[in-house]
């Protein structure tokens, strides 16, 4: 023991050495009490997944014959008896007891045990390699079960990961300094710790104290607190667990892939790079500070290609997230210091960007683009963010020259193919600006060895000379591992060998101007019908026809089959007339009309307002009947030249001839078009050669839009399938969204799943008359119209 000296004396109080210690202790509790609810909650994850995994293997061994038992054995088993007796299959083996086997004669209790162990062996095995799907048309117990203990972590979102991350941080800081620290609680405890104790305890409480500070300026406290309430929330219901899969199915997959190790070949998922960029690329950090979504495991290594490669093509196939992954990688150079980003797109996807980045980051999006672009660039540059504007616009865009861009991300750089354009020019001249550059494409660029040139040309002209037509020649695997340096592509197949059955995406655009003219006018006419397709009224200037089209060219780089729905048909001529081969560039072209017939002339269904063509609608001077558009001739259904659009499928055709058009579709060679008025499209067809489904405007009944998807998304389909719903915001489809989604809710969690829904949907829709008077009126106030405003 020795005596205090004046340098000890300067020390914290007792007072405030235990004021400390104590809220550190707090601080270590609730951590470890944080990462335990969190473990408890995995845990309850692993459980049910091991009771569906042991459930689909049941379903596979009962498609194994039981001499597949010999192959475990080295073919010692003798199973000629065993097969004699009805045991076909090995879940029959599994199923029985060794009493029932002994009873098998020739079986002898060691047989009747080899037996059971080896078909125990392989359903181990089998649950090892099975393939989890979660099909939200056969809502068993199992599949139930997972569901709401999956729930819990989702709902919990990606702060969980960051308090469970800052948890681990405080266990890991003070638990070796709290017992070296605790002699400071008392003067005598100091006493009798010695010089050397007492200085380890002052030292210690130092260092308790700093970190205290440095967890108070993080929020780490109220950080754990919010994570701790969101694990100890009650199991959802059955029901709501199911709802809220179909709503956000990528988060809850994202987190079973994590839990239950289902990521794919690592090969596969990092687009068959060659090993060294791989070890590169996954040694490079990704800060999620910024981040609020979950990624994939090949997500993330796409993020962080883009970090460490700097000027790079992401080449993934739609469905994949490219969006996400190049909202990752902005996240990270945000937390990094970097303040100020530019997004470039083609317009119908500007409005998608905006909310993505919203929805999935805490960067703040500034959409430079229509009458408010001036402005909202100028807040852009003094205060950072990420300026969102179109391909075509970014010659225009003036942006100070001492403002540094983080990273410059073209959305379709398929777009900029042509190097003597003015938007080609325009990025190149921002390439040449800007340190990263992130292209975004799902244009398959092995198929387009010259494109590929050109986009690589911005980036890394170095290595234009050494891109050979050779490669792509050789194999896409083959193609990719040559331009690994620039370019990175994954397929579905790769990569989601778990992915659901079903990805809905909804796609939001811009009116256009002229778009606009013709939905106010349909809004003081008060006709609902006029306003639901007021956005394909003039085609070569429709926001969604131009981001159809782009969806539908997507597909075909993929060789995928895709069929498009509409409530109208006029609609439907439109899309034909904007698809069809006489138009190979994808541009937007006239509405076709049938010279018999007026596009205003109502179908020849008007006796049902719901299931018909047109529908009643009210303006202020009350109802005003609209129309769904021509009637195309039976006899000769549209198909372009070469076979690539069929259809249009609609309530005027035979049935008969319906399925040969549809047989048509189905029978053609890669990728092919099929149009379907929703009404004649959603109901008895199978349509499962398609794997991308368009809804031109969203359906007054969900159960429209859910029979038509089914026709796509159904026993027989080996695709995984895109649904793509085309949206207008601040229009009757944000409007009717809106009123719906309450109602589509209660009908989910109780109607869908009774045996009224199957027997009569119709019962349970809400009513298109009173929804039509709601959105018309809604939307006349909120345009300052009214019937008399023509």
């Amino acid at each position: 023991m020795g005596e205090v000296t004046a340098g000890e004396a300067r020390a914290p109080t007792t007072r405030q050495a235990r004021a400390i210690l104590l809220q550190a202790g707090r601080l270590l509790s609730e951590s470890r009490t944080l990462l335990a609810d969190h473990a408890r909650a995995r845990d309850e994850v692993q459980r049910a997944l091991a009771g569906l995994r042991a459930e689909l293997a049941r379903d596979e061994l009962a498609a194994i014959p039981v001499a597949r038992l010999k192959d475990v054995t080295g073919g010692r088993l003798r199973l000629g008896a065993i097969e004699q007796a009805g045991y076909a299959t090995v879940k029959d083996v599994l199923d029985a007891t060794p009493y029932a086997l002994q009873l098998v004669p020739g079986v002898g209790a060691r047989t009747a045990a080899q037996v059971i162990a080896a078909a125990g062996q392989i359903a181990r095995a089998a649950e090892e390699t099975v393939t989890l799907r979660i099909d939200v048309e056969r809502r068993d117990p199992r599949a139930t079960a997972l569901l709401v203990a999956l729930n819990r972590l989702v709902t919990a979102g990606p702060d969980l990961t960051r308090a469970c991350d800052a948890a681990t941080a405080v266990d890991a800081r003070l638990t070796p300094l709290l017992p070296g620290a605790r002699p400071a609680q008392g003067w005598l405890r100091m006493m009798l710790a010695g010089r050397a104790g007492r200085e380890r305890a002052r030292e210690s409480l130092a260092r308790i104290g700093a970190f205290l500070a440095e967890s108070a300026a993080s929020g780490t406290r109220m950080l754990l607190a919010q994570a701790a309430v969101d694990l100890l929330r009650p199991p959802v219901q059955a029901v709501e667990a199911w709802i809220d899969f179909e709503i956000q199915a990528p988060e809850y997959y994202s987190l079973l892939a994590e839990i239950a190790a289902l990521e794919p070949d690592r090969v596969a998922s990092e687009g068959f790079v060659p090993s060294d960029l791989s070890a590169r690329v996954n040694a490079q950090a990704l800060d999620d500070t910024h981040r609020r979504v979950s990624l994939r495991g090949y997500q993330a290594f796409g993020a962080r290609f883009a970090l460490a490669q700097g000027r790079v093509i992401l080449g993934d196939e739609m469905g994949l997230g490219k969006t996400i992954q190049a909202i990752a990688a902005l996240a990270h150079l945000r937390a990094g210091g970097h303040t100020h980003f530019l997004v470039a797109c083609p317009a119908s996807v500007l409005i998608n960007w905006c909310r993505e980045i919203e929805t999935r980051s805490t960067l703040r999006p500034f959409r430079v683009h229509g009458s408010d672009r001036t402005g909202a660039l100028a807040e852009w540059v003094r205060g950072g963010g990420v300026a969102v504007t179109t391909i075509d616009a970014l010659h225009r865009l003036e942006v100070p020259a001492e403002v540094t861009l983080g990273m410059l991300v073209v959305d379709e750089a398929h777009y900029v193919k042509n190097p003597e354009a003015r938007r080609s020019l325009a990025v190149a001249r921002w390439c040449a600006r800007t340190g990263r550059v992130l292209f975004l494409t799902g244009t398959p660029m092995e198929n387009r060895v010259e494109e590929f040139r050109t986009l690589v040309g911005y980036l890394r002209p170095e290595m234009v000379p050494e891109i050979r037509a050779s490669d792509a020649a050789a194999g896409p695997e083959a193609f990719r591992r040559a331009v690994a340096p620039a370019y990175l592509r994954r397929n579905q197949q790769d990569v989601l060998t778990e992915l659901p059955d079903l990805v809905h995406v909804d796609e939001w655009e811009e009116l256009s101007a002229a778009d606009s003219d013709a939905y106010r006018a349909a809004v003081a006419a008060g006709n609902f019908m006029a306003m639901r397709r007021a956005a394909y009224a003039v085609p070569e200037k429709s926001a969604k026809l131009e981001r159809l089209c782009e969806i539908v060219e997507e597909a075909a780089g993929t060789g995928l089959k895709v069929v498009v729905f509409s409530y109208f048909r006029d609609v439907l001529s439109t899309v034909r007339t904007a698809l069809t081969p006489a138009n190979p560039t994808g541009d937007l072209a006239p509405e076709a009309v049938s010279p018999t017939q007026d596009a205003t002339e109502p179908t020849r269904d008007t006796a049902d307002p719901v299931r018909g063509g047109a529908g009643p609608v009210w303006g202020a001077a009350g109802p005003v009947w609209g129309a769904a558009g021509p009637i195309q001739d039976a006899a000769d259904p549209a198909r372009g030249a070469a076979g690539r659009v069929h259809g249009p499928i609609s309530g005027g055709l035979p049935p008969a001839r319906r399925q040969e058009i549809v047989d048509e579709f189905t029978g053609a060679d890669g990728h092919a078009v099929l149009l379907c008025q929703i009404q004649a499209g959603g109901v008895g067809l199978n349509l499962q050669a398609a794997s991308v489904v368009v809804l031109c405007e969203p359906q007054v009944k969900p159960t429209m839009e859910s029979q038509a998807v089914a026709r796509a998304h159904r026993m027989g389909q080996v695709r995984k399938v895109q649904v793509h719903r085309i949206l207008a915001a601040d229009s009757v489809d944000q409007r009717m969204l809106e009123i719906l989604r309450t109602k589509s809710r209660l009908f989910d969690a109780y109607a869908r799943r009774s045996d009224l829904a199957e027997s009569a949907p119709d019962a349970l829709d809400v009513s298109e008359q009173s929804l039509a008077r709601e959105i018309v009126e809604a939307e006349q106030r909120r345009l300052a119209l009214s019937t008399t405003d023509s």
